[in-house]
């Protein structure tokens, strides 16, 4: 791939549908690789499983260290704002818990008839409008952006706006810079006045709920609500409606996969981890850690300062740790993927985004048990230019 002094430049090329670029696959045998990264310099890239999982759960690899620094990355923007992704223990176990206490499954699963109701909805005006349709319009992105929303309190005549703030803060490249900045402000400004509001008209939401969680003396202050919010809106939507439309693309167009469920829709929570680990949902490896002191990973020499960026997606198809890899599976007897992270900083949304999915899922089978691509495969158009994997459109017949 590269000669012996060339440090080569990431990514490795423009993201194509969900397929990962065979240069993980050789990088995988030979542990941490440095890389030139679009902004910032170098960093070393983590595609191993194990050395994933020990950057992930080892507190030496910081991301405090990442705040407001010209740290290697993939997108223009610095980060200059403080929240759960930029901190470290005991700071980010501190807001963790307090979080926690608002986020919890028992919440998570009382929400489930109400994400059956918006599925269900969205399905009969899909099929009330006629076939071919476009499931991603029609049910991915609006079940995940109500859902979201309404778990929040974010009024239904604001939704909108969250997802077109999404898309400009989850852009690549250095030609949006100004449009993110701008989302930013904007984002923040909004959940401002809003937790303002539910800090004088309590409701049952989650922004109510942050701003009322304590722990003895401790609270929240309004920063750190506002920067969780953020975080939860954004990521909350953007992975799940993308991913229930990369699923059911794998689904109807790998042989036999569609029909699987069909004949047994009891394997659809096994399917869901599977995708979730089959699919590669980030373009390209972010959110780099600093090395806080020199150490040893994956039998290289990491220097206090360097940079560590990981792919989980590059992880989850380790043949160390996953037989047949590359095949998806949904009879794994054990399935430890890294789609939400691992350690401190673990997906906080996991429960929800996984009922989200498989709900969607144990729905379509259900309803649509003809469901087809109304295109050849190689003619759905994916979204560029994004730090996150996903098409345009998916048109289906069913």
């Amino acid at each position: 791939m590269t000669t012996m002094n060339t440090v080569p430049e990431y990514p490795f090329g423009v993201a194509t549908r969900l397929d990962l670029h065979p240069n993980y696959t050789e990088l995988r045998g030979s542990g941490p690789t440095r890389v030139r990264m679009p902004f910032g310099g170098e960093a070393w890239l983590v595609t191993k499983y194990q050395d994933a999982r020990e950057v992930l759960s080892d507190n030496r690899f910081s991301r405090a260290r990442t705040l407001g620094t010209d740290i290697p990355r993939t997108r223009p923007i610095i980060q200059q704002t403080r929240d759960i992704f930029t901190m470290d223990p005991p700071d980010h176990a501190r807001l963790r818990r307090l979080v926690a206490k608002a986020f919890t499954p028992r919440r998570v699963a009382t929400l489930e008839p109400r994400v059956s109701a918006l599925v269900n909805e969205l399905l009969t005006n899909l099929i009330a409008r006629g076939a071919p349709g476009d499931l991603a319009a029609g049910l991915a992105w609006p079940l995940s952006t109500q859902v979201i929303c309404e778990l929040m309190g974010v009024p239904v005549n604001d939704q909108k706006l969250f997802r077109e703030w999404a898309d400009k803060l989850l852009a690549l490249g250095d030609t949006g810079l100004a449009d993110m900045e701008s989302a930013r402000t904007e984002i923040y400004a909004y959940l401002t006045k809003l937790i303002g509001h539910y800090r004088n008209h309590p409701a049952d939401n989650l922004l109510s709920a942050l701003v009322a969680a304590r722990d003895e003396d401790d609270s929240l202050i309004e920063d750190e609500i506002v920067s969780f919010a953020v975080t939860l809106l954004v990521a909350g939507y953007e992975t799940t409606a993308s991913q229930i439309s990369n699923f059911v693309y794998l689904l109807l167009t790998r042989a036999g996969l569609w029909e699987r469920l069909l004949r047994d829709p009891s394997l659809i929570p096994d399917a869901v981890e599977e995708l979730l680990r089959f699919v590669p949902f980030a373009a390209s490896a972010d959110f780099a850690r600093v090395a806080t002191e020199d150490l040893m990973l994956g039998g290289v020499k990491i220097s206090a300062g360097d940079a560590v960026v990981v792919l989980e997606a590059a992880a989850n198809r380790d043949p160390a740790v996953f037989d047949s890899a590359d095949d998806i599976d949904f009879d794994r007897p054990t399935n430890p993927h890294l789609a939400f992270g691992h350690g401190v900083h673990q997906c906080i949304g996991s429960a929800l985004a996984r009922m989200e999915l498989r709900v969607a899922l144990e729905t379509l089978v259900d309803r649509l048990p003809g469901l087809s691509l109304a295109v050849p495969a190689e003619a759905v158009e994916w979204r560029e230019n994004r730090l996150v994997r996903g098409v345009q459109q998916l048109p289906v017949r069913w």
